[in-house]
């Protein structure tokens, strides 16, 4: 009886096993044909010329080094290594998937993020993933890292009606890029995460707790030493302080 349930159990696990791989080559043709049917209809070349040609369009030099390096911190601190897609970050996205036992992270680069932003919808779809990753493929055959990370800061959301970073800085600073400040770069690069809550003109303390964990990325990436991030958290803390009182 025993060992008619053991060869019950892997019988089902072997079932299991195969319906997974038989799905996955099938998420794999569609999403296929999705990223072919998405440049089909607008190519790479014109989708991403469309955002160059924004009003508020910032290029990669005129963005600070600590801002890009919180960016990077944050949401893909592997950019400047990968390819395009991030093998560790999808491994670690599985298994929370697994846990969770339903689809609750995955594990996109900034790369993933803006082929999404430029041709899919932001529904959590296996499909629409693997359209994603091919998309991302596609970038990074096309253009550089630099490329991809200005075409990224130009095609987010900041919250407050500012679609792009330049227009995120004008508006909440009242200055150009180039010219933030630390303080203000790690701010920013918080806020599209969650746009709605972490805006800072909606919700200064949510925005200055996702801020302080923009700095403990920096510095557990090496960015920043732990003075210089004791500094910007004094910062938070003192610009907190200035918000309550009044």
């Amino acid at each position: 009886m025993g060992n008619r349930i053991v060869r019950l159990i892997k019988a089902a696990a072997g079932a299991m096993m195969m319906i997974m791989l038989c799905s996955g080559f099938v998420a794999v043709g569609q999403g296929y044909k999705m990223y072919q049917e998405a440049v089909g209809e607008v190519s790479l070349t014109d989708r991403v010329e469309d955002i160059r040609t924004q009003e508020c369009y910032t290029e990669y030099e005129e963005l600070p080094e600590d801002y890009v390096d919180a960016v990077v911190a944050v949401e893909d601190k592997r950019f400047f290594r990968h390819g395009g897609v991030d093998p560790i970050a999808v491994c670690r996205a599985v298994i929370n998937d697994l846990k969770a036992g339903a689809f609750v992270e995955g594990g996109s680069t900034i790369t993933q993020q803006l082929a999404k932003n430029l041709y899919f919808s932001q529904d959590k779809e296996l499909t629409r993933k693997v359209a994603e990753v091919f998309m991302a493929l596609a970038l990074e055959r096309e253009y550089s890292k630099e490329d991809i990370f200005e075409l990224y800061v130009n095609s987010i959301y900041f919250g407050d009606g500012y679609y792009d970073v330049g227009s995120a800085c004008e508006g909440y600073f009242g200055k150009e890029t180039e010219d933030m400040s630390r303080y203000e770069c790690t701010l920013l690069a918080g806020i599209p995460n969650a746009p709605s809550k972490y805006a800072p003109t909606k919700n200064p303390d949510l925005a200055a707790q996702r801020q302080l964990q923009v700095v403990r990325r920096l510095k557990a990436c090496g960015y920043i030493s732990d003075e210089e991030a004791e500094t910007v958290a004094e910062t938070v803390a003192e610009t907190l302080a200035a918000l309550a009182a009044n």
